[in-house]
């Protein structure tokens, strides 16, 4: 990869998870467009197959369900060498209060907003270190942001709901401290975007919003295509301004 985000990558190789719809989808085409080589991670085989074809350039289908261990190994030994891996799948299992949550909604949706951001992020750890900047960017959420959730100041619902997605999304962020961190001395940056209210098929309030995905995906490749002395470790908003947690 060359140097920031208006240089010319096309010499770099990304992997985009839950590409196939949505920001996911945006981020790949965005990527793409930068002269990339880009993995769109799909469960659906067909229907990554048919945004490959959308996306055209670099875009290459890679069958991945985050949430299955078979999958994601067999996917991981079809890439040799990676720079950038955006964990953008995710789900959200019920809406409700934590009171009014049971438990297999809880684990569905940890399943892969938290447990599947793991498993793929150690599988292509061996790919990622043979770049020379690898980049790692996990889709989060305002919604978990524990100050922008309290105090007189909140910006989110205090009433508890949807509280399965949103501590999933609290808990990705400390996850992406703890990998920036663990791999600060190996030259990764890793980030989390809170992308906004897009239109998509998250939740009935996602799909009825007018928030365009694409602008979402463009802080995504913002931090996708940090340059060396960019940070790691951080929580940021879809415009680039700092995101409380």
């Amino acid at each position: 990869m060359n140097d920031g985000p208006n240089s010319d990558v096309n010499d770099g190789t990304a992997l985009v998870t839950g590409a196939n719809k949505g920001i996911g989808k945006e981020i790949a085409r965005q990527l793409a467009d930068a002269g990339l080589t880009v993995y769109v991670g799909s469960r659906d085989a067909e229907r990554g197959r048919r945004t490959v074809e959308e996306i055209g350039g670099g875009a290459r289908l890679l069958v991945l369900d985050v949430t299955d261990g078979r999958s994601v190994d067999a996917a991981a030994r079809q890439v040799g060498e990676l720079d950038i891996l955006v964990n953008n799948a995710g789900v959200m299992v019920g809406g409700g209060t934590a009171p009014e949550s049971d438990i297999d909604s809880f684990r569905a949706t940890y399943e892969t907003n938290v447990f599947g951001v793991l498993a793929v992020t150690n599988a292509f750890l061996p790919a990622l270190r043979r770049s020379a900047r690898p980049r790692i960017v996990n889709i989060s959420s305002g919604t978990g942001s524990l100050t922008w959730s309290t105090g007189p100041d909140a910006q989110f619902p205090t009433v508890g709901s949807g509280a399965a997605y949103r501590s999933s999304k609290t808990a990705l962020n400390a996850l992406t401290v703890f990998y920036a961190h663990a791999l600060a001395g190996d030259g990764f940056k890793v980030n989390a975007l809170a992308p906004g209210l897009r239109a998509t098929d998250l939740n009935a309030r996602a799909a009825a919003s007018d928030g365009d995905p694409a602008e979402a995906a463009a802080g995504a490749v913002r931090l996708a295509l940090l340059p060396d002395d960019g940070p790691t470790g951080g929580f940021h908003s879809w415009d680039g301004t700092p995101a409380p947690w």
